[in-house]
């Protein structure tokens, strides 16, 4: 996973609540078996209608999903994360999120910006009215600047998911840092203990 300090881009803005995994992401794509290809299947129903916002050729630059409250409810399924990601996605913005989705979204470097509604209906009409207007997420302050708003809005993130993003740890990375001790540990097991054989 690439390390997160900072997601400076253009906002799609998502007019529509309780956004559920089903609708991130249809269950039909959940057949594949690599990590990869689930961009292509990101809000697939959705994108039927040639009006849906992510067919809109002045959103096809953005990278900021400004979504309604309640984003990524429903079941678990990291493909949900994979597939805004495989889209250029590096964040989504709402009022709120389904715990298990922003979970997900952390272990796999995708920002869960939670901030008031309020401030989400203004970024979202400013997107509205000019697409081009541009937001910046800073990890390192937790902060949300949308200049052309002059808005400044502190967002919660705890200690360890900072740092996680920051320096670029999935769980995988984590487990890496320990990659001395891992080796002492096995180094030390006595040779009659189960292994699996290298083959």
């Amino acid at each position: 996973m690439e390390p997160v300090t900072q997601v400076v881009g253009k906002g799609v803005p998502l007019r529509r609540s309780d956004v559920d995994t089903d609708q991130i992401i249809p269950a039909v794509w959940l057949k594949r078996v690599e990590r990869t290809g689930f961009g292509n299947g990101l809000f697939s129903a959705w994108r039927e209608d040639p009006d849906f916002v992510l067919n809109r050729p002045e959103y096809r630059q953005g990278s900021i999903l400004i979504a309604g409250p309640n984003f990524g409810c429903g079941s678990s399924r990291e493909h949900a994360v994979w597939a805004l990601e495989e889209s250029g996605f590096y964040a989504v913005i709402s009022s709120g999120f389904a715990d298990i989705f922003r979970a997900n979204s952390l272990k796999n470097g995708l920002l869960p910006v939670q901030i008031p509604e309020e401030t989400v209906q203004a970024i979202t009409q400013a997107v509205e009215d000019d697409p081009a207007v541009v937001i910046t997420i800073d990890v390192d302050e937790r902060v949300v600047r949308v200049p052309a708003l002059d808005i400044v809005v502190p967002f919660p993130l705890d200690d360890f998911a900072r740092y996680r993003l920051m320096n670029g740890l999935d769980d995988i990375g984590l487990t890496m840092q320990r990659q001395e001790e891992i080796g002492g540990y096995e180094a030390a097991r006595p040779p009659w203990s189960p292994a699996i054989n290298d083959r």
